[in-house]
């Protein structure tokens, strides 16, 4: 049975390698995001249904409601990202509390408010997959701090979505390539020193992170929910 995937933020990065993986097993694909001409290339290439939306906006996901299906059966939260990145550093207390609540719009209220929009959408036996990083346990200032709170969020929707049999869970990424997360401020150096602190000596790539998405949302990981996995090359172990 055909199944109805939305994965927000799914122009570039690891939201098109989600999407993308998602498309070739046959399911039927939504992608949102803010730059039309971004998703709508993304979309022809891969065979999704471009959706503009800005998710930290009450008023255009109640747009983006009435383009979905009436059913769906996988959520991927993926719309965020370090919006620190390339700013100078706040200073004054205005200004820091306009820092953290970009970091907090784009990587938690995001995707609460469209769980909360979607909740009752969602399908008996599906899954809800946020995209974490791994800066919620290494700490990385207002960013590591939002996707700490996205974390600990997840584990009472996964509670309550339980009792439909929808679970959800996070996928925290340590260092992917190809996505435009660092901008232009990745040296050599870095790139270097984040491919060694890993365990099999290579940076990430955003399908490593699909993979794993996917497979959340299989039959497979019925029994997987409230939890938060890591995905970072052994560069930030759990246990």
């Amino acid at each position: 049975m055909t199944r109805h995937v939305l994965v927000t933020g799914g122009g570039t990065g690891i939201g098109r390698a989600v999407a993308a993986a998602f498309a070739a097993q046959g399911d039927t694909v939504h992608i949102t995001g803010r730059r039309e001409t971004v998703l709508k290339e993304t979309a022809a290439a891969i065979g999704a249904h471009p959706h503009v939306c800005d998710h930290a906006s009450p008023t255009a996901l109640a747009a983006l409601a009435s383009a979905l299906p009436a059913s769906i059966d996988v959520l991927v939260n993926n719309a965020g990202g370090n919006t620190g990145i390339g700013a100078p550093e706040p200073v004054g207390l205005s200004a820091v509390a306009d820092a953290w609540r970009r970091q907090l719009d784009a990587n938690l209220i995001t995707a609460v408010l469209t769980t909360e929009l979607l909740a009752d959408r969602l399908a008996p036996g599906g899954a809800v997959v946020h995209i974490g990083s791994i800066a919620a346990d290494k700490g990385a200032g207002s960013y590591g701090a939002a996707k700490a709170a996205l974390a600990a969020w997840n584990v009472d929707l996964a509670r309550a979505l339980g009792e439909r049999g929808v679970t959800s869970n996070v996928v925290s990424p340590g260092y992917i390539a190809e996505t435009e997360f660092f901008g232009d401020g990745m040296t050599e150096r870095r790139y270097d020193a984040l491919v060694a602190a890993t365990n099999v000596g290579r940076a990430g790539e955003p399908a490593d992170i699909a993979g794993t998405v996917v497979f959340l949302a299989s039959a497979g990981a019925r029994y997987i929910s409230g939890q938060s996995l890591a995905v970072n090359g052994g560069a930030w172990p759990s246990r």
